[in-house]
C-alpha cells in the first residue's frame, strides 16, 4: 500500500508541459496536457479550498508578500499578493478586496445565510422599497460612486466615458469592476455608471429611456473589444441587479464564460436586453415604467430589506 502510495505521489514531478487545454471557475482551474514517462497524461490543477483554521486565516495577512494596490476609493481597496514567499510578483495567487471601515450591513451582506425568494409589487416598492432606497442614499453609502463620477478617483482605469457633463442626462462611463483581477480575460468584469442621479435602479427606469440604454449598450461593447482585443462582441453578457448593492444605476458587463454564481443568478440578474425588450412590451406612453411591474428576487436573510419588510409582510399574513 504504502508502495503504491509513493509511486503515485512520483507521477506528478515527472509531468512534462505540451500544451494548456483550458483554463476555467474564473481562472483558479487549468488543464494541463503533457506527458509522464513518454506517455500521454492529463493534469486538472484547481485551487484548493482556504482551510477553516482561525490560527491560520489569522497570521495569513501578516504572511502575504508582493502585496500590490490595484486602488483605492472611499472604503473601497484591493490588491494582488502572493500566498506563499517564495512566489514571484508576476504570479500573485490572491485577489483581495477591503473594506475599512466597514458597517454592519456589509458584514451581513457577505455572512453565509439563508436565501429567501420574495416577490416585490409595485405598490409595496412605493409604500416600503423606495422609501428604503431613499434612506440608504442619504447615509453617505454612494459616496464612493460620486467620486468615480466626479472624476476623483480612478480616472487612469476609465475605459470610456462621455464628456464628463456634455450629454446631461445621458452621460456615462466603463470601468474595470473592483472585483476582477484585471488580468483573467474570462474573468472579465467590468462596469458602466451613469451620471445621472435621478436613477437609482431598473425601478425608474421607463420606456423613453429605451435608446439611451440601447446606444449605452452599443458603446460599452465597442469600447470592451478595442481595450482587450482577444474578446469579441458575442463573448460579452451584460446585466443589471435587482436588488443592487447600492442605489445609482449601473451595468455590469462580465464574460459570457465567467461562471454564474450567486450575483448572475436568476432573481438576482437582469439582462439588459430583457430588460430593455420588457420596456419595450410595456402598455402607455414614454413614462411607462418598470415601476409598474411586479419583480421577483432573492434576499439574504440577514439583510436589512428581509428583516425590515419582507419578513414582517410574511407574518403579518
Amino acid at each position: 500500500m504504502g508502495d503504491t502510495k509513493a509511486k503515485t505521489e512520483a507521477l506528478i514531478p515527472n509531468f512534462k508541459l505540451d500544451r494548456v487545454l483550458n483554463q476555467d471557475q474564473a481562472g483558479r482551474r487549468v488543464t494541463l496536457c503533457g506527458s509522464i514517462n513518454g506517455s500521454p497524461a492529463l493534469l486538472i490543477l484547481e485551487r484548493a479550498p482556504f482551510p477553516t483554521s482561525e490560527s491560520f486565516l489569522g497570521e495569513m495577512p501578516t504572511s502575504l508578500t508582493h502585496l500590490q494596490n490595484l486602488g483605492a476609493n472611499d472604503i473601497y481597496a484591493w490588491y494582488l499578493a502572493n500566498s506563499a514567499p517564495g512566489d514571484t510578483k508576476e504570479f500573485a495567487d490572491l485577489k483581495i478586496n477591503l473594506i475599512y471601515p466597514c458597517t454592519e450591513k456589509h458584514v451581513n451582506k457577505y455572512r453565509k445565510q439563508g436565501v429567501r425568494m420574495v416577490t416585490e409589487t409595485p405598490e409595496i416598492y412605493a409604500s416600503k422599497i423606495r422609501p428604503y432606497m431613499q434612506l440608504q442614499r442619504e447615509q453617505g453609502r454612494l459616496n464612493w460612486v460620486w467620486n468615480i463620477v466626479d472624476g476623483k478617483t480612478e480616472v487612469e482605469d476609465v475605459i470610456f466615458r462621455t464628456p464628463k457633463g456634455r450629454d446631461g442626462d445621458e452621460g456615462f462611463l466603463l470601468l474595470p469592476d473592483l472585483n476582477w483581477d484585471r488580468k483573467t480575460l474570462e474573468a472579465l468584469h467590468l462596469l458602466g455608471l451613469v451620471e445621472r442621479m435621478d436613477i437609482w435602479s431598473l425601478r425608474d427606469l421607463k420606456k423613453k429611456h429605451i435608446p439611451w440604454l440601447q446606444h449605452m449598450r452599443s458603446k460599452f461593447i465597442e469600447s470592451t473589444v478595442k481595450t482587450y482585443p482577444k474578446l469579441e462582441a458575442d463573448q460579452l453578457k451584460l446585466y443589471v441587479h435587482y436588488q443592487p448593492t447600492y442605489y445609482h444605476f449601473h451595468i455590469h458587463i462580465v464574460h459570457v464564460q465567467l461562471e454564474a454564481g450567486a450575483t448572475q443568478a436568476t432573481g438576482k440578474a437582469v439582462g439588459l436586453e430583457s430588460l430593455i425588450s420588457q420596456l419595450e412590451t410595456l402598455a402607455g406612453d414614454g413614462e411607462a415604467g418598470m415601476d409598474q411591474t411586479t419583480l421577483q428576487y432573492t434576499l439574504g436573510e440577514a439583510s436589512e430589506m428581509w428583516t425590515e419588510i419582507f419578513r414582517p409582510l410574511k407574518d403579518a399574513v
